[in-house]
């Protein structure tokens, strides 16, 4: 569980990066469940948007995809979502404690 500072922090990291993944009609599937985990352990936080003729909540869509991918959900704002996982062999994102 993330401290506020922490939260903060990650949040400030996250302003100057764009999403990487997409959701649209589809929605989440295994596939990009997959993609999204590779992604967490390169780069440790990513931004999701999801698209306006997707049908789903972004809030619900960030829990869903932060249980599968054991990542944190940092922030939902609009319809973009921002997910943090510590990489296991190297961690780059020193939070501030």
């Amino acid at each position: 569980m993330l401290k506020g500072k922490q939260t903060r922090y990650l949040r400030s990291q996250a302003h100057h990066i764009s999403p990487i993944f997409q959701i649209g009609k589809g929605g989440i599937n295994e596939n990009m469940i997959r993609q999204i985990k590779e992604a967490l352990e390169v780069r440790e936080l990513i931004k999701v948007s999801v698209l306006q003729n997707s049908d789903e909540i972004p809030a619900e869509v960030g829990l869903a995809i932060a249980k599968k991918t054991k990542a944190q959900l940092v922030q939902v704002i609009g319809k973009t979502i921002v997910l943090y996982r510590p990489s296991k062999n190297d961690p780059k994102i020193q939070l501030p404690s």
